[in-house]
């Protein structure tokens, strides 16, 4: 045999000088076998084969060597590709680093890393396959080991420099938060300190406006007038009330608009949802619509905007007939009157329109409007507030008049002379509707089933009580379904007991 041969080239002669038949036939057929198969076939036939010691050098180390050089090349591609990766992604998401040092030296060593571990890893397959001489493949291994201890090397020094950057990196980080802290610290001072002036010039305004106070219709008598017509001991009890009673802010005749209005709204703290559970809203008492109210965008606000503007005024006016219906109970149960009771009886006759003195027809007619049916009266005949009628005549309701003040419809037909009613203010507008349901021959099924259900000591509902209007408005039950249909869609039934805050509930007494 040649001195020079490979292994597998001695295994081939070992078989052709034995003459082993199923090894030629593989040739013949151009079938290449490898050393193990030829090793297996050769101790078959009993044929001795070579010693160890005449192997390839690269043959017994190169088996050993390439399985854990092919893991551990795929484990450091792996882990310096996602570390390059992930160096790359965070430098180029911030400038942070930009012209740093240590930022090329990551990048560069995360593509080195990937490089060396290809290269060394195909660098032994291609050996392997080829098996060279002894002696480059003994200098290659010797390379390969320097090399990986090199790899290690780099490694650990990434491993340093990578920490580093990321400590630099959270420095930054909290530096960042620390200065963002700052500023919305700052920004919050300087919103409490405007907030606070805000509220100090609105605190102003509405200190002014309470002093003036326009009448409804009639010149009220002055302040020196009344107390000389009262008593001296009754100057002192109403000294004492008028200490115990919270003031009415009545706000000017004035053209207001509506974000002056929500302002008002937040400083008062006025919201519709407390006045719902807590059933107490503040006497707070608008002249007229702000002009703009229109222009709000969202229905919601709009139509909550419109309910705290009446809602006051017709909690008031209810509280008002309640006051007058009770001293009427309190001076029917008497056997006795005095000329001060049948002074102010002959008033409310003549107010409440009851013909011969019939105690009992007054009693009927005095009693409140439900504030679901007048809130949403007020809300269709006003369109929310919104209408001409009541901009510019502070009519609510939409009453007709052919003798007095009123607004010509634009859309009234031929031969008619009707006006629609304008009134100074809008409380005036809402005491004109209360007395028309009160004393309107129109409205009598009305009358009756709301004292009927006084008599049973019933609640007096709207939406019970809303079919009896149909009266009200040319088309009949269809005005009166829209009625009941506002009331439910914006829970109107929740205002029905809700009481001023600065009065006194009193429970009526039945005979």
């Amino acid at each position: 045999m040649k001195k020079n041969l490979s292994y597998r080239d001695r295994l081939l002669e070992l078989a052709s000088l034995y003459r082993i038949t199923e090894i030629r036939n593989y040739t013949k057929n151009k079938k290449n076998l490898t050393v193990p198969q030829l090793e297996l076939i050769l101790r078959k036939n009993k044929v001795p084969l070579p010693t160890e010691r005449n192997k390839s050098l690269i043959e017994i180390q190169a088996r050993k060597i390439k399985r854990p050089f092919n893991i551990l090349g795929n484990k450091i591609t792996d882990t310096v590709s996602h570390l390059s990766s992930n160096s790359t992604k965070f430098f180029s998401k911030r400038n942070r680093f930009k012209n740093n040092f240590f930022e090329d030296v990551v990048i560069e060593l995360g593509n080195f890393f990937t490089r060396f571990a290809k290269a060394t890893i195909n660098m032994l397959n291609s050996f392997y396959n080829n098996r060279g001489d002894e002696k480059n493949i003994n200098k290659v291994i010797g390379l390969a080991s320097t090399g990986v201890v090199v790899l290690i090397v780099l490694m650990l020094t990434y491993s340093v420099l990578d920490s580093i950057v990321e400590n630099k990196r959270l420095e930054a980080l909290k530096f960042d938060e620390q200065k963002l802290e700052l500023k919305q610290n700052e920004t919050k001072k300087v919103k409490k300190e405007k907030e606070e002036q805000l509220v100090k010039q609105k605190v102003k305004k509405i200190e002014k406006n309470k002093k003036i106070v326009k009448p409804e219709t009639k010149v009220a008598p002055t302040k020196e007038e009344k107390i000389a017509k009262i008593p001296n001991q009754s100057k002192e009890r109403l000294k004492k009330k008028k200490s115990k009673e919270l003031t009415n802010l009545v706000l000017p005749n004035l053209n207001l608009k509506t974000e002056t209005v929500l302002n008002l709204f937040e400083d008062v703290n006025y919201d519709l949802k407390k006045v719902r559970f807590e059933k107490k809203v503040k006497p707070i008492y608008f002249t007229q619509f702000p002009k703009d109210l229109d222009e709000i965008q969202n229905v919601k606000l709009k139509k909550d905007t419109f309910i705290k503007i009446v809602l006051p005024l017709v909690v008031a006016e209810n509280k008002k007939i309640l006051d007058d219906r009770y001293k009427l109970k309190k001076i029917i149960s008497k056997k006795m009157t005095n000329d001060k009771e049948k002074l102010w009886l002959r008033q409310k006759l003549l107010e409440y329109k009851v013909k011969k003195g019939n105690v009992l027809e007054l009693e009927k007619r005095m009693d409140i409007i439900p504030v679901s049916i007048a809130l949403a009266q007020a809300a269709k005949e006003s369109g929310w507030g919104t209408s001409r009628f009541a901009l510019e005549g502070n009519a609510i309701f939409g009453q007709w008049t052919w003798d007095g003040k009123g607004i010509a419809p634009l859309s009234r037909e031929a031969g008619k002379s009707h006006k629609i009613l304008r009134f100074p203010i809008l409380r005036a507008s809402v005491k004109s509707y209360k007395n028309n349901l009160n004393t309107h021959q129109g409205y009598k099924k009305f009358r009756k089933k709301r004292y009927e259900l006084r008599k049973k000591n019933n609640y007096i509902s709207g939406l019970k009580l809303i079919h009896t209007l149909d009266s009200y408005a040319q088309t009949g039950e269809a005005y009166t379904k829209i009625l009941e249909k506002i009331m439910t869609q914006n829970l109107l039934s929740d205002f029905e007991t809700v009481t001023l805050s600065n009065s006194i509930t009193k429970r009526e007494f039945n005979l």
